[in-house]
């Protein structure tokens, strides 16, 4: 009785233990459930988000990030057509060689120029790489042209000579012509090598001085609906012109010669402005020739410029460690033989012993001997005879002294 008591006891026993085991099962599945369920919605939710930034971001052309829409009659329009520039070129002046006198005569030109200005301006430096292109190809030119009249000139002489119906005076004039024109080829031809070679040089430079004058259609008609685009472009072009000559004239004073540059130059000067880099290779002159619409290029990406200088450094180091190592090498070369030719008599003496030695079979060992011997005297009279040329030396040296 008492063991079927034990059993019922150990079977309630495993069953609480199941139901137990039970339970904790289903509260986990629960908790899984709920917690995919808010991984769920959290994805959901921020995909949504993506999706309305997404269709809230609208792509800018690249014209919304200038400061201008356009060029026309030699003044550079912003804002719509409300405010205009035009540009004065100045050429600089040596102030630093004048003397006294003339330095004070500039100054005070300038403080009239500036009492003058009833409106802001802006004085813009541009600094430019020089493009000996265009020098280069009329230098060849006019060079190709001298080379010509000089092979006709040498021609004609030569016909005068082998006629021999000239005179020597008649003669020596046209040779001193052919002389003229060859020493006038010859330093044409520096000229072309001389610029080749500084066009070689990346820092040459030049700097270019403009004064911006700036018209606000807004800041003196209040009514923009007063005048038409036409008639705002006319004011703004009639001010502009009387501003720019007004200080034309105030800056001749100072020796300074300004003029109005033209839309073609004011398009140079925005080209250089937004592609520094690129503006010597394609300049604003190959871009309006090929019908280009755009003052802007796609320039390359700065990573790959900056791979492209690192691998021009490398380039470049690797070309002087090779070099380095070139030269040590022949420098180590040049030691072994001049150290081999300092020694030359002992290695002869000793090659001229194994030869004997060698062949010592053939000649005999009485021959062997006695050449042996010859052979050692030889090297003592040499030994002997330069001793007494160094004892020779020194005493020079100290009879000197």
């Amino acid at each position: 009785m008492s063991d079927v008591r034990v059993l019922f006891l150990l079977l309630i026993f495993f069953f609480v233990v199941l139901m137990v085991l039970l339970c904790v099962y289903i509260v986990r599945r629960v908790r899984q459930n709920n917690q995919k369920y808010n991984d769920n919605e959290i994805i959901n939710s921020g995909s949504e988000k993506k999706e309305a930034a997404t269709k809230g971001y609208k792509i800018k052309s690249v014209f919304d990030f200038m400061d201008f829409e356009g060029i026309e009659d030699n003044m550079i329009v912003q804002k719509k057509g409300k405010k205009y520039l035009m540009a004065i070129e100045c050429q600089g002046i040596n102030y630093d060689l004048m003397s006294e006198m003339e330095k004070t005569s500039v100054e005070s030109g300038f403080i009239q120029f500036l009492n003058t200005l009833t409106s802001t301006i802006q004085i813009y430096i541009q600094t430019r790489t020089i493009n000996l292109e265009r020098s280069l190809v009329n230098y060849r030119e006019k060079v190709k042209e001298i080379e010509n009249n000089f092979i006709n000139k040498q021609s004609e002489y030569n016909q005068m000579v082998k006629s021999g119906q000239y005179s020597q005076k008649e003669l020596d004039d046209k040779r001193m012509e052919v002389i003229r024109q060859q020493n006038l080829y010859e330093y044409g031809k520096d000229i072309i090598k001389n610029t080749e070679n500084m066009s070689l040089n990346k820092n040459i430079l030049k700097k270019k001085y403009y004064i911006i004058v700036t018209y606000f259609y807004s800041s003196v008609d209040a009514d923009e609906d007063l005048y038409s685009k036409s008639e705002i472009k006319d004011i703004a072009f009639s001010e502009l012109y009387t501003k720019c000559q007004s200080m034309i004239r105030a800056l001749s004073t100072t020796g300074v010669l300004g003029r109005i540059i033209n839309s073609y130059e004011l398009a140079d000067l925005l080209y250089n402005a937004y592609n520094r880099d690129e503006s010597e290779t394609f300049g604003v002159n190959k871009a309006v020739s090929a019908e280009y619409d755009q003052l802007y290029v796609q320039t390359s990406d700065i990573l790959e410029r900056k791979m492209q200088a690192i691998n021009n450094e490398i380039e470049k180091k690797a070309l002087i460690q090779a070099e380095d190592a070139v030269s040590y090498a022949r420098s180590e070369k040049a030691k072994e033989v001049k150290e081999k030719e300092e020694s030359i008599e002992s290695l002869i003496d000793k090659l001229a012993k194994n030869i004997v030695k060698e062949n010592e079979q053939y000649l005999g060992e009485e021959i062997t001997q006695i050449a042996m011997e010859k052979l050692e005297k030889y090297q003592k009279g040499k030994e002997e005879k330069k001793n007494v040329q160094k004892e020779e030396k020194t005493r020079r040296k100290n009879g000197k002294k």
